[in-house]
């Protein structure tokens, strides 16, 4: 990335904008929410219109063979005390758009999202990307309206492109799903709908620290913006919530990533090492046949109703390229939690960052948060094995925690689920030695790894993207 774009990104970092000052930007919100109309039922899935369950293997397919579909898989590995398994998951093979144009406004960096209400929203509206779509959507497989502004992003017009990225998405559900993150610059006027809402990067971070604004495909796509090089000088990381204000020579540490406990070569050995040692195997089955999963008539759900179950929606909002449909959707059995434990390692704090393994990953292993799981991995009676290092995540006194919002999974697939985001520092006496599928990194080697597919996964990006300046 050159200079001049990590220059128009330091500059995004300004906290308001003339545009929408930030004040006004949650009322604006609750406006959207009260003039669209929306109206979201928990349909029979053998009731959902143009979808099937398959007359062979049980897969829940869309009529035309677009979209997506719901399959059964077996997963058989050498890693975890877990290690064979079925599940039902989401294929969706195709490569979507998430997108967000950017344009200088009285020298200041603004992002073009919009208030976008999806099935699953906690919260209804939330704002998304300037263009959130999957190929089916931008190809009008629905029969519906084309997506707007798809032609800065489809290369129908000549633009700037300041970030460009092939990124996962969750690997528990979705099997090796990716979506191009991109970030593309405009110097012309255009006519914005009254959905959507110039902000500078500063706001949308900002943001962040509510709960369930700011949508998952969002703070996927900011997750990857660089913010600073070896002469970054100094600058202030602050979490909205507890005014934590961290050191500024310890935060330079962090962006030229000098100090760090391991170098970038020492990391990439470790992820090798680990892929080489490890193996998934996934199988296709039918989804009808899946052990411990059935079928009662409304869902497909867990025997013990753990992890997620598979329901069926009827939608009609009224904004939307195509105003009613049905579909699938997974449901979480609970919320989740996801976070990074931090500490000063040679006068530079260190995320401790997980290695983990999930069915749909795209390349065995993702970089993770220190914590991922639902809540049922770990409350009392509940959990299945032992969560690493939660009690330091959720016994942390408040001084102590840098960051801690619910957020939302992406709601066009997901109903309702959120997960609580916290960045913990741990304190000294934390030890330094860590379990083998861990490893220590800077926040300028996270940003590093981001740049290249399938390293970062949602989850840490979605707790990156909180991080402010």
């Amino acid at each position: 990335m050159k200079q001049t774009e990590i220059d128009f990104f330091k500059s995004a970092l300004t906290k308001d904008s003339e545009t929408m000052p930030s004040a006004k930007v949650l009322n604006w919100i609750n406006e959207k929410n009260n003039e669209t109309k929306y109206n979201i039922n928990q349909i029979p899935l053998d009731k959902l219109k143009l979808w099937n369950f398959d007359n062979i293997s049980g897969n829940i397919i869309h009529e035309t063979g677009s979209f997506f579909s719901i399959e059964g898989i077996e997963v058989t590995t050498n890693w975890g005390k877990i290690q064979s398994w079925q599940q039902p998951i989401i294929n969706q093979p195709e490569i979507g758009f998430l997108g967000i144009l950017t344009k200088k406004i009285n020298g200041i960096l603004h992002f073009l999202l919009q208030a976008k209400i999806e099935p699953g929203n906690i919260n209804i509206v939330q704002l998304s990307p300037t263009l959130q779509a999957t190929k089916s959507n931008y190809t009008k497989a629905h029969k519906g309206n084309a997506p707007l502004f798809l032609e800065y992003f489809n290369g129908s017009k000549k633009v700037e492109i300041l970030l460009d990225q092939l990124q996962s998405e969750q690997g528990a559900r979705f099997l090796k799903k990716r979506n191009r993150n991109i970030i593309i610059q405009i110097d012309e006027d255009i006519d914005v709908p009254d959905n959507f809402v110039w902000l500078t990067l500063g706001q949308i971070k900002g943001l962040i620290q509510h709960n369930n604004i700011v949508n998952m495909d969002t703070r996927t796509v900011i997750s990857g913006i660089p913010y600073g090089t070896k002469d970054a000088g100094t600058v202030k990381f602050f979490s909205n919530l507890s005014n934590n204000i961290v050191n500024e020579s310890l935060l330079n540490s962090i962006l030229i990533g000098d100090l760090s406990y391991k170098n970038i070569d020492d990391i990439i050995s470790w992820i090798t090492r680990l892929k080489i040692n490890y193996f998934i195997e996934i199988k296709k089955i039918p989804l009808k046949a899946l052990d411990n999963w059935a079928y009662n008539g409304m869902s497909i759900m867990h025997k013990d109703k753990k992890y997620f179950s598979v329901i069926g929606v009827n939608v009609e909002i009224g904004n939307r390229e195509v105003i009613s449909w049905d579909q699938p959707m997974i449901k979480p059995a609970q919320e989740g939690i996801i976070a990074f434990l931090v500490k000063e390692i040679n006068g530079v704090y260190h995320f401790l960052v997980q290695a983990k393994l999930e069915a749909g990953n795209y390349d065995i292993l993702e970089l993770a948060p220190t914590v991922q799981c639902l809540t049922g991995n770990y409350r009392t009676g509940e959990n299945e094995y032992s969560v690493p290092f939660i009690n330091d995540v959720l016994g942390a006194t408040p001084d102590r925690i840098w960051i801690s919002t619910y957020q939302s999974e992406e709601g066009g697939r997901f109903f309702k689920e959120q997960n609580l985001n916290r960045i913990v520092e741990v304190k000294d006496e934390f030890p330094i030695d860590i379990p083998e599928n861990y490893c220590w990194m800077t926040l300028n080697q996270l940003l590093t790894f981001i740049k290249f597919n399938n390293y970062v996964n949602i989850a840490a990006r979605s707790l990156i993207s909180a991080i402010s300046f």
